[in-house]
């Protein structure tokens, strides 16, 4: 392998983009940036401002100034805003309600773009990073780009296993269906651009996943 690894991996909600992206991270000793999780703390300062939805320059001045700052470590992944922990957080069904409010906003997605740009950077391109278009967007010149997809069924269980008792069938089904709607609206990822290796977890274990994509590595196979 070259000194510079970096890996895009995209997804619809569910599709085990996380999961998997940590698991390659840690496989090949690279770091690991859940560029949702970003997403999801622009969504606390939102909710947190009283801010109505229409009020899309006010969110996007909002959400520009504030301080985001994601963990890098695959095994310890965190997320930092403003200097407070909102790891746990980011998690929370309120935060999944609204992640689209800022996820669909053109301003605030442009400086976050940057923000994921700036963070391959740091990590001198030897990094993972996941989300909705970075294969095509924020790294469309990544080493190795992926989209990574499922069925909705198996989506929605798999969200329905991760989240456990803390939502019900119908946040679930939310989360996963709603969100890559309102998301499609913004971002391209139900189907890989040209050049992008497409994978179909459905069926397959998180092992055989990270397995694959870790065969799809210059060098690595």
């Amino acid at each position: 392998m070259t000194d510079s690894l970096l890996i895009a991996i995209d997804g619809p909600s569910g599709s085990g983009k996380s999961s998997t992206s940590r698991g390659v991270a840690q496989r090949l000793g690279l770091a690991y940036l859940d560029t949702g999780s970003l997403y999801r703390a622009a969504a606390i300062c939102f909710l947190e401002s009283g801010l109505d939805v229409a009020q899309t320059e006010q969110i996007a001045a909002l959400v520009t100034s504030a301080a985001i700052t994601p963990g890098t470590d695959p095994l310890h992944p965190s997320t930092m805003l403003d200097g407070r922990d909102v790891t746990a957080e980011i998690r929370e069904p309120r935060v999944s309600e609204k992640v689209s409010v800022v996820a669909t906003n053109l301003a605030v997605r442009e400086w976050l773009n940057e923000q994921f740009r700036t963070i391959i950077a740091a990590a001198d391109r030897r990094i993972v990073v996941e989300g909705r278009d970075i294969t095509t967007v924020v790294a469309p010149d990544a080493d190795l780009r992926v989209l990574l997809v499922a069925d909705p069924a198996a989506r929605i269980a798999r969200r329905q296993a991760e989240l456990g008792g803390s939502v019900n069938a119908d946040q679930v089904t939310d989360q996963v269906v709603r969100r890559d709607r309102d998301d499609a609206t913004v971002s391209q990822f139900e189907e890989p651009a040209e050049g992008v290796e497409l994978v179909d977890s459905t069926h397959m274990g998180l092992d055989e996943v990270i397995e694959t994509i870790c065969g799809m590595v210059p060098g690595h196979a």
